[in-house]
Parts: C-alpha cells; sequence; structure tokens
C-alpha cells in the first residue's frame, strides 16, 4: 500500500489486516463467506477504513465445503 495518512489523527502509520463476510440469501443460508474486506487501521488513534477487495470463486466453493 501507499503512503496512507489517517484522517482523523495525521498520524501516518497504520496496520492492515482482511476478513470475510457472507453476502446475499444463498450466502447466508449455507454460511458462505463471499465479501471479502481489506483494513487499514492507524497505530495511534485506531481510525479503521475497511476497503472491498474482489471474490475469489475457488475460496467460496472451498469455504462452502469447509462449513
Amino acid at each position: 500500500m501507499g503512503k496512507w495518512k489517517c484522517a482523523k489523527c495525521g498520524n501516518e502509520e497504520y496496520e492492515q489486516d482482511q476478513f470475510q463476510a457472507t453476502g446475499g440469501a444463498f450466502a447466508k443460508i449455507f454460511d458462505i463467506q463471499n465479501k471479502r474486506f481489506v483494513t487499514v487501521s492507524c497505530t495511534k488513534c485506531g481510525y479503521t477504513e475497511i476497503y472491498k477487495t474482489g471474490s475469489n470463486a475457488g475460496m467460496n466453493i472451498l469455504d462452502f465445503f469447509t462449513n
């Protein structure tokens, strides 16, 4: 990730992470986590921005069979 600056406190140090969530009726019924997001959190004040990323069909199928 390029240069990032916290919109709340101006700090330029951050931590990056990711998470998955379900979306849509079919995904909720079968607990398929087909939505992927990246988070960027300020190390000073904790302000967090969430960015949606692309979905991977192979990972969606794997997630379906492992639930």
